[in-house]
């Protein structure tokens, strides 16, 4: 009978879409396994860096940052630093020059306990920071890093990010110190506009400035710059 027939071919439409997807998930079934494996391959990698059992908080700098005899690679058959001494004392202002890949950035990297040394020690106050728990050690540093980091956030969100309890007039001389104020004034919607996945709303200066306000901002007893200042003019 007709209707049969069209209720017939009615029902065979509306199966045709789902049958053309099942054709599609055993691709999508082996994307996102091999997108799980990348993830966990991440998320399952051994922590290097931990502390020990002889821990403990370290709240005040108070005078030095001694590095012994520091030596790291990455690979056994490649030295990045050999033998570094230096004593930098509270309220001193150091420079680290050299040619790229001279190990600067490793050098940063191991004050704030990123790595571990190879060999050497390294101390503040003549506390081994091996001794100092990694949060009570990274608490008291402030790193405006080579690669700003900025989230897909406001502006606001984005300096006061890793920081509690600050208020409007500590966050707006923050940004005066990091010549961002004005700037920041001049976008769309102030300290609310939102800078894009990785801030590509921004120029290059203009992340470096954010990133400096926001480490301004905690005011930390120890400040690492690492090439911080590399996209901006000569006023900035």
């Amino acid at each position: 009978r007709p209707e049969e027939f069209l209720g017939f071919l009615f029902i065979l439409f509306q199966l045709i879409v789902p049958i053309k997807n099942l054709t599609t998930v055993g691709n999508r079934i082996q994307e996102s396994s091999a997108s799980g494996e990348r993830i966990f391959e991440i998320l399952d990698h051994p922590v290097e860096v931990m502390d020990s059992e002889n821990s403990a908080d370290f709240t005040n700098f108070d005078e030095t940052i001694v590095l012994k005899d520091v030596s790291f690679y990455y690979n056994p058959d490649k030295l990045v630093l050999e033998n570094i001494n230096l004593k930098i004392n509270k309220s001193e202002k150091v420079a680290i020059v050299g040619a790229s890949g001279g190990g600067k950035s490793t050098l940063a990297d191991l004050i704030s306990r990123f790595y571990d040394v190879t060999s050497g020690e390294i101390y503040i106050d003549d506390v081994n920071i091996k001794n100092i728990t990694i949060e009570s050690l990274r608490k008291i540093i402030g790193i405006v890093p080579q690669e700003t980091i900025l989230f897909n956030d406001t502006i606001r969100n984005n300096i006061l990010f890793g920081s509690e309890n600050f208020t409007e007039e500590e966050l707006i001389s923050a940004t005066k110190f990091a010549n961002a104020y004005d700037f920041i004034l001049e976008t769309e919607n102030g300290f609310n506009t939102v800078v894009g996945e990785r801030g590509l709303k921004l120029s290059g200066g203009q992340k470096q400035r954010i990133a400096i306000a926001r480490a301004l901002l905690r005011n930390p007893q120890i400040l690492i710059l690492d090439e911080a200042t590399s996209s901006l003019d000569s006023e900035s």
